[in-house]
């Protein structure tokens, strides 16, 4: 990371290479010099865009234009600044970013253009008017999946919401959106609410803690960011059986979609509770091709191209009735329809499944899972 080796060490432990892209400074000559600042990484969907991006820089489409470097900043928006202005003393053309505030950064950011820098965040969003935002309308997400829950539970019933990473453009919107849902029915509770920091062992340890004043059955519902594969599965180790599982408008692990699936569905590699269970889900994702297309819009902006300065990306929703297994997790099989994967290639139940856009055929499973592009 070039900051020493403690911030050396948390790159590598989240799985992320941070690297020059490119053996050689000969070899990086000529080639847009762009870095992609990080901030929390201790969930998977952090790692999985990272490697997303990755992969896009490295797609033979790319790998002689971009010399990418990684930093990562944590949940400390003071670092990610100080980060940031060391990329543009370094020679930065571009930045892409996860910012871990939407206001925090609007100096820095602002620094950063006025010395001719391209400022693209991703998924979380930055309000400096000179950044270029390439993100799902997380108003909608928090909405969709709270008007879902409230119908299912056909407007009655006490609820447990589990939230994102505190003071992110992310968090701030799907909680306010669902909360305001929640709040037009008097009959929808909220009794119980926690920090999940968008990770399934958070999401136990806040559901842990809950349960441990009240049981499964004083619980109708859940609304969660991040945890509903996890939930899941603590009901099944309460002793509940598939049937009562309490419906759960969450995440788009992967691990939460084969839960969805019709239970008995034969599914190579499925073993309970990363299994099909028939659950009652909706199951949203910010997917994570979102760094990966911002880094593919920042290429574009450097040669001169018309660049949107907000990408609004469709917002992947499935429930029961739209679950729909990949059989070998091609580039083409998504574009056709499917939204979720065998256990048997992807192992991580955590892992996100919404990753297929019509915008970025250069990266696919392969570089979700490990950094790859497509051929």
């Amino acid at each position: 990371m070039g900051i020493g080796s403690k911030g050396r060490r948390l790159a590598l432990l989240a799985g992320i290479a941070v690297c020059v892209l490119g053996t050689s400074a000969a070899e990086a000559a000529g080639k847009h010099k762009i870095f992609l600042s990080m901030s929390f990484i201790g969930n998977d969907w952090q790692a999985e865009a990272a490697n997303m991006v990755k992969a896009m820089a490295s797609h033979k489409s790319m790998a002689d234009k971009v010399d990418l470097q990684v930093q990562v900043a944590g949940p400390n928006a003071q670092r990610q600044i100080q980060q940031i202005n060391a990329m543009v003393q370094a020679g930065a053309e571009a930045i892409v970013i996860f910012p871990i505030s939407p206001t925090a950064l609007n100096q820095v950011v602002k620094n950063a253009c006025d010395k001719g820098v391209k400022v693209f965040a991703y998924d979380a969003e930055i309000t400096e008017p000179c950044a270029y935002n390439v993100h799902i309308d997380q108003e909608e997400a928090g909405r969709v999946t709270a008007e879902w829950l409230v119908k299912k539970l056909n407007g009655k019933g006490n609820i447990i919401a589990v939230t994102g990473v505190p003071g992110t453009s992310v968090d701030d919107l799907r909680t306010k959106a669902a909360k305001e849902v929640f709040a037009k029915h008097p009959d929808i509770k909220i009794v119980g609410e926690a920090v999940g920091m968008w990770s399934q062992a958070v999401a136990r340890t806040e559901l842990s803690k809950i349960l441990a004043t009240r049981s499964w059955d004083d619980i109708n519902g859940l609304w969660m960011q991040v945890g509903c594969f996890t939930a899941n599965s603590m009901q099944l180790e309460a002793g509940k059986t598939t049937s009562e599982l309490l419906p759960c408008a969450g995440e788009g692990s992967n691990g939460g979609r084969i839960q969805m699936l019709p239970e008995g569905t034969e599914v190579e590699g499925a073993t309970s509770p990363y299994a099909p269970l028939g659950a009652s889900r909706i199951s949203y994702a910010s997917p994570p091709y979102s760094g990966a297309l911002a880094l593919k819009l920042a290429v574009e902006a450097l040669e001169g191209k018309d660049v949107a300065k907000k990408t609004i990306l469709p917002l992947p929703v499935v429930t029961n009735e739209t679950i729909k297994l990949c059989d070998e997790g091609t580039w083409a099989e998504m574009k056709a329809g499917c939204n979720a994967f065998k256990p048997s290639l992807v192992s991580n139940p955590g892992w996100f499944a919404s990753i297929f856009s019509d915008q970025t055929p250069e990266i696919g499973l392969a570089a979700a899972l490990v950094g790859q592009p497509e051929e």
